[in-house]
């Protein structure tokens, strides 16, 4: 485990936040699926992020709730297509509305790694990454992680084009300097925007965990 694999709180306690933030509701679940789903689990399930399905809640719906220093988070202008990013192939989602996944961890030592560097690292080394919405969820239940020069990438989440190809935009969720059509009034404020697959960036990791499972006859 490396020192940005998180540690979360106990699904209760996870469950509790999104229910007080609305999540459910997004969802179409009630507060009291979202509690029975991780009734039980104890100890099986700690250290563990607990997620609902992009189907359910996409990131559209949730990046307004992300908050630091009292600011909401948002989506960046010129992103309008988020809700369309989708698992990469090789990525298959648990079909419940909530599901776990293992093994979060920031990937600071990835940074100023390329995405197209990065993934096929993660995958040699039996890493999954995050999408865009798993990450999304781990900023809600853990602010703090998105840090000034330490935040990270989703990049489980791709743009399919019409004709099969990936779009070279790469989701990620940094801190907002509120310049440019951000606005002023959005500095230090979670930011979901998108970086060039390509492209290096030395305060950007690569969110990863070790797999997912999902919460089978609950929610």
């Amino acid at each position: 485990m490396s020192e940005t694999t998180q540690t979360f709180t106990p699904l209760g306690t996870q469950a509790e936040r999104l229910i007080e933030l609305g999540v459910h509701e997004i969802a179409g679940l009630s507060a009291a699926e979202v509690r029975a789903s991780v009734e039980g689990l104890g100890e099986s399930g700690d250290g563990a992020l607990l997620a609902v399905h992009p189907d359910r809640a996409p990131a559209s719906a949730l990046a307004p709730l992300l908050s630091r220093r009292g600011k909401p988070g948002f989506v960046v202008t010129d992103m309008t297509d988020v809700d369309l990013f989708a698992p990469l192939d090789g990525i298959d989602l648990p079909d419940t509305p909530l599901y776990l996944v293992g093994g979060v961890d920031r990937g600071d030592d990835m940074a100023n790694w390329s995405p197209d560097e990065a993934l096929p690292a993660l995958t040699a080394a039996s890493r999954t990454p995050l999408l865009l919405t798993e990450g999304i969820h781990w900023a809600v239940q853990h602010p703090d992680v998105l840090e000034r020069n330490h935040c990270f990438m989703t990049i489980g989440s791709r743009l399919r084009k019409p004709k099969g190809t990936l779009d070279a935009r790469t989701p990620a969720l940094w801190i907002s300097n509120g310049t440019g059509r951000d606005g002023r009034e959005r500095r230090e404020a979670p930011k979901v925007g998108w970086c060039w697959a390509g492209n290096r960036h030395t305060w950007l990791g690569f969110a990863s965990g070790t797999g997912r499972e999902g919460l089978a006859g609950r929610g």
